[in-house]
């Protein structure tokens, strides 16, 4: 299979964000008189989106803290979430090392790229944009650009639509579940990198096709892919 088009997960593939998420969670908590979670929890229960990571920490608090039950309301906590995360969204995130050379190379090579993320989109957009990324991608499809989200089969072959080529000729790399599943489902290459939010379970349990280190790795392969057809 040679691969003519290439989509990227933006939190945990392209950028590392775990720290201003975890800055929004702890300014949240702090607001009802919570003491902070460190960064390593945080972390773990990123991968599911900023809304289902509070709610399963909220649930946590309360087991530990039974007098907190019927006190944490999701109603009031969540719109405080997204009040901080407004505020901390690419203050901290970073490219993860080798990202914007890989995607210079895949660019090099007529490969065309994208970045396909559950984020909303003007908060992917401000991602992008501080890390030096948002020139090397030609599409952006985010939380609220369709009226389907991943892992529904319509976001991927959407993207690869717009990005000119057949599902079969499209290679989506993330670093969860929710990742692998959304190319399986459009008919796309699943590929994975291990170091990314996966809600605290091995990418190895979700069966991507292939596992590559880094992006480097990613983008050698396409073009041994491309070379050999």
């Amino acid at each position: 299979m040679s691969v003519d088009a290439v989509t990227f997960d933006l939190d945990g593939t392209l950028v590392d964000t775990a720290a201003e998420i975890a800055e929004a969670v702890n300014r949240t908590l702090a607001d009802f008189g919570l003491a902070p979670r460190p960064l390593d929890e945080i972390t773990h229960l990123i991968g599911h989106g900023l809304h289902p990571l509070m709610t399963r920490l909220l649930q946590r608090l309360q087991a530990e803290q039974p007098a907190l039950v019927g006190q944490l309301l999701a109603a009031e906590v969540l719109p405080a979430l997204d009040r901080h995360y407004a505020a901390t969204v690419g203050t901290q995130a970073r490219p993860y090392p080798g990202v914007p050379e890989a995607l210079d190379v895949l660019l090099a090579e007529g490969v065309r790229l994208g970045c396909v993320t559950n984020k909303e989109g003007r908060h992917a957009r401000r991602v992008l944009e501080v890390c030096g990324l948002a020139g090397r991608l030609e599409l952006l499809i985010a939380g609220d650009t369709l009226p389907e989200k991943k892992p529904h089969a319509s976001v991927l072959q959407q993207a690869a639509q717009r990005l000119g080529v057949v599902p079969g000729r499209l290679a989506h790399v993330g670093d969860s579940r929710t990742d692998i599943e959304s190319a399986c489902n459009a008919g796309a290459a699943a590929w994975a990198v291990p170091y990314g939010y996966n809600g605290g379970e091995p990418i190895e349990a979700a069966a991507p096709q292939r596992i590559f280190v880094g992006l480097a790795e990613v983008a050698a392969h396409v073009i041994d892919l491309r070379s050999a057809r």
